[in-house]
C-alpha cells in the first residue's frame, strides 16, 4: 500500500513536473514550465523523504542564469534566485493522512458535542469569531460559507470550529481550524479536524493541512489529528520584482 493516496501524489507530480526537465539527479528536480501563473512562477517543494523539486517560468530561469548552469543543486539554485532579489515566501508544512491512518479515520466513531454546521448557525458562528482575535481568524481562515464547516461545543458554546475548500481544482480539500484560546489543550481541535477530514473522505477528497513552519502548535495538531508530514512547499514571495 503506498504510503500517500495517488490523488496527493499525482497532485504535486502535475504541478512540479509538467514542463521540460532542465535539471534531474537522485535528490533534485529542475523543471521548465512556461504555463506557471505569476505569482507562483517559481515554486520548490521539499518531500519528506528528502528530495526537492523546483519548477520556474523559463523567462525567470534564464534571468537567473540557471541555462548556463552545467550542474546544479539546491543551494546553487537557491543561491541564483537571492542574487536575483527574487524571494520565496515562508514555506507551508504539508500534512495528509496516510492511505492507513485514512481507513482508520473512516472506522472511527468521533464522540462529543460536535457536528457540521451550517447557515442556520450563523448567530453561534459570529458569536465565535468576536471572541477570537484579528490574528488568529486571519491565520485560520475559517468561514461559514466553506465548503464544509464542522464545530465542536462547550456548553452549547461553540469553542472550535474548521472549514474546508476544495484546493486547486483536484480533489484535495484544503482546512483551517481555530479554538478560542480558553478552550486550547481540551481535544476539541483534534477532534473538529478527525471530524471535517472523515466527512471529506466520504466526499471523495483528500483533506490537506498547512501551516507555517514555526506555528508549533498548529503542528502539532496535525499530528494529533493523525496527520503526517508530506513536505514543505514555497512559493515566490509577492514582495519579489516582477
Amino acid at each position: 500500500m503506498p504510503l500517500f493516496s495517488q490523488t496527493i501524489t499525482d497532485f504535486w507530480h502535475k504541478s512540479f513536473l509538467n514542463g521540460d526537465v532542465l535539471y534531474t539527479d537522485e535528490i533534485f528536480t529542475v523543471v521548465i514550465n512556461p504555463e506557471l501563473s505569476a505569482d507562483r512562477r517559481v515554486m520548490v517543494l521539499e518531500i519528506s523523504d528528502g528530495r526537492v523539486m523546483a519548477v520556474l517560468t523559463p523567462a525567470l530561469a534564464e534571468e537567473i542564469g540557471l541555462y548556463q548552469q552545467q550542474e546544479l543543486s539546491e543551494h546553487t539554485f537557491r543561491e541564483r534566485l537571492n542574487e536575483a532579489g527574487v524571494t520565496l515566501h515562508g514555506a507551508d508544512y504539508l500534512f495528509y493522512f496516510t492511505e492507513a491512518d485514512k481507513n482508520i479515520l473512516l472506522q472511527e466513531n468521533l464522540e462529543g458535542d460536535l457536528r457540521r454546521l451550517t447557515e442556520q448557525d450563523d448567530a453561534v458562528f459570529s458569536e465565535f469569531q468576536s471572541s477570537a482575535s484579528e490574528q488568529d481568524l486571519d491565520d485560520a481562515y475559517v468561514e461559514l460559507d466553506h465548503w464544509a464547516v464542522f464545530g465542536s461545543f462547550d456548553q452549547n458554546r461553540l469553542v472550535s470550529a474548521t472549514s474546508m475548500y476544495p484546493w486547486e481544482n483536484a480533489q484535495i480539500a484544503d482546512l483551517g481550524v481555530l479554538t478560542l484560546t480558553p478552550f486550547r489543550g481540551k481535544g476539541h481541535a483534534r477532534k473538529v479536524v478527525r471530524s471535517i477530514s472523515k466527512y471529506a473522505c466520504d466526499q471523495g477528497y483528500e483533506p490537506q493541512y498547512r501551516c507555517q513552519l514555526d506555528n508549533q502548535a498548529s503542528t502539532l495538531l496535525a499530528k494529533a489529528a493523525g496527520l503526517t508530514l508530506f513536505g514543505k512547499w514555497e512559493v515566490i514571495s509577492p514582495d519579489s520584482p516582477d
